[in-house]
């Protein structure tokens, strides 16, 4: 076998494998980010408040429709990640192959249904007349390359399950160097408004889905697929959508709420919009550290559950969640006092209420932090050893809260109330995650030691 860019991460330091997978993760996820970021901030800065409203408030459905693509292809990269950790490599590739069946046929359903209900949805979420041309028009080009965005996010998960966590970052730069300068093209040069932006995105995407393609027959003979791997085996469909469609739901779910707090937003009118998007893909910037950590846990607990070693397991979850702890003490301060000054990247200083509205969101749920960034070790930990049910649950809780809270004040209490459904959100969302890790690294202590007791 050619050498290749795999990582075993059954041996060696938890501490420094982590840090050293996440690094690249985390610098991959914020320019994932960029896509939506700069497309935000090209319309705010080159068209106006109302471009940015239009394009902020797809935020949530884009989450939703990509979250499900995402959790998908990471949950079938799980199981390809625990193969691998075996060393079952004929295995692996089967999987994989399988994978490729289950995301293409996934994605036309997505694409037909999205583009046949776009309008609907965006009406269910109280667009604003003034705007449904524009959102409608950008969401329905989204949709229709949606098969690049599903082919990049598989194929950046099965080298992050082989350990290489650095090739999809190299791509995502390229793409997203792209992105911004199609953005400025199509908007600036060409005045093609907010399609213009989704034009950008579906093009930048299509070329990291290349890039990544290219470089996997060139680079990874441990992933070239042969006829025999496509051959259809009893159970191998349902073991993968057993792990991807809770991995897509607990996503979906999620961003269900968040559609149904943008749906509140809405309703305060093109400045709250605008100051909440803002709001949020800020937001969505600095929690990556936190995102990428509980990734790389993913990959981390996939392999070492597929090697048996459940003790390194409990220590990678251990040391990362003290890890996260101090990030989230440092989001805080910076979002406390900082907030402001990072909304100015979006709108003009001289835009002081879509500021206002900005700084109302972070001085409302900055204390949060904390519990935000121990979802993603937990849910991503049982993720990684193969448990999906719970960590759906989770979102379960979640939506519950958000939904809860938005039906108490929502047209009751200022915006700051509406704010409050996040951290009610992070904080139920804990409540069968963090119980349920304990029962399961429990049962498996227990199972160790009946092990060894039988040995001697």
């Amino acid at each position: 076998m050619k050498k290749d860019m795999t990582s075993d991460m059954t041996v060696g330091s938890p501490v420094k494998l982590i840090i050293w997978f996440m690094i690249p993760m985390f610098l991959g996820n914020v320019f994932q980010q960029f896509y939506n970021i700069a497309d935000s901030i090209v319309a705010g800065q080159f068209i106006g408040v109302d471009a940015l409203a239009a394009i902020g408030s797809t935020g949530s459905l884009m989450f939703f429709v990509t979250g499900w693509l995402n959790g998908m292809s990471s949950g079938f990269a799980i199981i390809v990640s625990q193969m691998f950790g075996a060393k079952k490599y004929d295995d692996m590739r089967h999987y994989v192959a399988m994978s490729v069946y289950l995301m293409f046929g996934i994605t036309a359903v997505m694409t037909v249904g999205l583009l046949v209900f776009n309008e609907p949805i965006l009406r269910l979420m109280n667009s604003p007349e003034e705007l449904m041309g524009d959102v409608k028009a950008y969401m329905g080009i989204i949709y229709a390359g949606l098969i690049v965005t599903a082919a990049y996010n598989a194929l950046a998960a099965f080298l992050r399950a082989l350990g290489d966590s650095k090739s999809p970052l190299y791509f995502l730069i390229i793409s997203a160097a792209i992105n911004v300068v199609l953005d400025v093209v199509f908007i600036r040069f060409l005045g093609m408004g907010v399609e213009g932006c989704a034009y950008a995105t579906v093009i930048a995407q299509a070329v990291s889905a290349v890039c990544c393609m290219v470089y996997i027959i060139k680079k990874y003979p441990i992933l070239h697929l042969e006829k025999k791997n496509f051959a259809l085996r009893k159970g191998s469909f349902a073991k993968l959508l057993n792990l991807g469609i809770p991995m897509a739901l607990q996503f979906s779910i999620t961003a269900i709420g968040t559609i149904i707090v943008q749906g509140a937003v809405n309703v305060y009118g093109a400045v709250y919009m605008a100051g909440f998007s803002a709001a949020g893909k800020i937001q969505n910037i600095i929690t990556m550290v936190a995102v990428s950590i509980g990734a790389t846990i993913a990959t981390y607990v996939g392999q070492n559950r597929g090697a048996g070693r459940m003790d390194r397991v409990q220590a990678g979850v251990k040391y990362s969640w003290i890890m996260l702890l101090i990030w989230a003490a440092i989001e805080m301060v910076v979002m406390y006092f900082g907030g402001k000054y990072f909304t100015y990247l979006f709108i003009d200083p001289s835009e002081t209420a879509v500021v206002n509205v900005s700084v109302t969101y972070f001085r409302t749920v900055f204390w949060a932090y904390p519990f935000l960034c121990t979802i993603f070790l937990f849910r991503n930990a049982l993720q990684g050893m193969g448990y999906g049910l719970v960590p759906m649950l989770g979102g379960i809780f979640e939506l519950v809260a958000r939904t809860a809270i938005v039906l108490l004040v929502a047209g009751k209490a200022s915006f700051a109330g509406i704010c409050m459904a996040d951290p009610a959100a992070w904080i139920a969302a804990l409540i069968p995650l963090i119980p349920y890790y304990y029962y399961v690294m429990k049962k498996y202590k227990k199972q160790t030691v009946a092990t060894f007791s039988s040995i001697d």
